[in-house]
């Protein structure tokens, strides 16, 4: 297993919210997720992305967290985990069920996904399990940036909330948006939406006992 060390501001910002003791938590908290029908129906979706390959294939984790879903991944020849918090990638190296991974090489990077370029035809598979447009805003500057690195034929599996979901940290400014958004002309309208769904993380949510990354 390999390092790389790639920092930012919002990487700083983020490893401030996600400490050690954060990250001692959430450990704790992916085993009682271990046998949960949520888990397994992310577990079982990454499969099915990997066996559609025919051949060894390289994989990107976007917000690898503590590699909780390392453990799904089939027929990965290399595997970049990539995360803004230092202590979740220490959990990361000896990831949940680690004697099922079957990974062949692995490199964690601290850094922030904002501020990455893999290269061109990096990756086969590139996936993020609550981390876009929960952590990190989900724009179409990222999504280009996914698909640039992406071989032909490539995938991307990703989940995210729904900017109305419990979890989501009601906000001031986020109740008034919601309010003031439906009143607008759509040409103001339509940037005041992309904003309120761009990223839903807040501090407060992020200091609650894990679950952001279910």
């Amino acid at each position: 297993m390999t390092d790389v060390e790639h920092t930012s501001r919002w990487a700083a910002k983020a490893s401030s919210l996600y400490d050690e003791a954060y990250a001692g938590r959430y450990r704790s908290h992916d085993e009682d997720l271990a046998g949960g029908a949520p888990y397994a129906a992310f577990v079982a979706r990454l499969r099915s992305a990997c066996d559609r390959f025919t051949s060894p294939i390289d994989a990107l984790d976007l917000g690898c967290g503590t590699g909780r879903y390392f453990c799904a991944l089939r027929g990965v020849r290399t595997l970049v985990g990539l995360d803004a918090s230092a202590a979740m990638l220490e959990r990361a190296r000896h990831p949940m069920h680690e004697d099922q991974i079957t990974i062949g090489h692995t490199t964690l990077v601290h850094g922030d996904l904002l501020d990455q370029d893999f290269g061109a035809d990096r990756f086969d598979l590139v996936y993020s399990i609550g981390v876009l447009a929960e952590h990190t805003p989900l724009q179409p500057a990222l999504v280009s940036q996914i698909a640039r690195w992406l071989r032909p034929a490539g995938r991307l599996v990703f989940s995210t909330v729904h900017p109305e979901s419990a979890s989501v940290e009601r906000t001031l400014k986020r109740r008034l948006g919601s309010v003031v958004a439906p009143r607008l002309p759509a040409f103001l309208r339509r940037p005041l939406r992309d904003r309120l769904h761009g990223c839903f993380a807040t501090r407060p949510a992020a200091r609650r006992r894990p679950p952001p990354r279910t």
